[in-house]
């Protein structure tokens, strides 16, 4: 094997309750954009890339959360662009129906702003989330003006989330940052730095080997030979 092939190959609920099914399909309607479904992939992307060795999260985009106390599909529904849940089974669904899940909401959501949907995003389902989800850190993002802000829960109320010296803004949640990098929205480790999507980490892996490549060359030693 030559050097060049080497270093492309590494790399509280009572038993007596019957249960509806939660072979649920999410309600959700379309995305408003191209830029919309590339900004919920690439975050999935980087985050599922990330904890690839972990099976104790859920996250998804534009899926519903079915949320009814009564346990039905038909009322207490909602959809956030993308939303991450600790402590749980990593495994395909079709939405999340909470009462299937044993009471579990998201830990975080992010909602992603368009014209027809930032009133809601930024009224009601910031109030659901908060008052009804419980859920700690809600973020929102518009991929057109870039604005962008994130909240803690804090005794049942949401708070600001403050910027750091990069804009970033912390998920104690994820315990990573979300910041906008290239007019995206991206995740970022405690120390700062880029969370890939495995295409970047092919594309880092491939210039290495071709900086070395070009390394032994300068030596007069030919890398396809070794």
């Amino acid at each position: 094997m030559t050097i060049t092939q080497e270093l492309e190959s590494q790399p509280d609920i009572s038993k007596d309750v019957i249960f509806p099914s939660s072979d649920l399909w999410s309600d959700e309607p379309p995305l408003e954009s191209d830029l919309h479904l590339r900004q919920i992939i690439l975050l999935l992307q980087s985050l599922e890339w990330l904890w690839q060795d972990r099976n104790d999260f859920y996250a998804a985009g534009n899926l519903t959360i079915y949320y009814s106390p009564h346990q039905k599909k038909s009322e207490y529904f909602r959809g956030p662009d993308l939303f991450v849940v600790l402590g749980t089974e990593r495994k395909a669904r079709k939405s999340w129906v909470v009462w299937e899940e044993y009471g579990k909401y998201p830990n975080v959501i992010l909602e992603i702003l368009s014209e027809s949907t930032v009133k809601t995003d930024k009224g009601l389902k910031k109030e659901i989330y908060q008052d009804t989800f419980r859920t700690p850190n809600y973020f929102w993002f518009d991929p057109y003006t870039l604005e962008f802000a994130g909240f803690n829960l804090v005794d049942a109320k949401y708070q600001p989330l403050q910027a750091n010296e990069q804009g970033y803004l912390w998920s104690e949640q994820l315990g990573l940052y979300l910041g906008i990098h290239q007019q995206l929205l991206r995740l970022f480790t405690a120390d700062g730095q880029l969370v890939p999507i495995p295409e970047e980490v092919a594309a880092q892996a491939q210039e290495k080997v071709e900086r070395l490549a070009a390394k032994l060359r300068e030596l007069n030693i030919d890398p396809d030979t070794i």
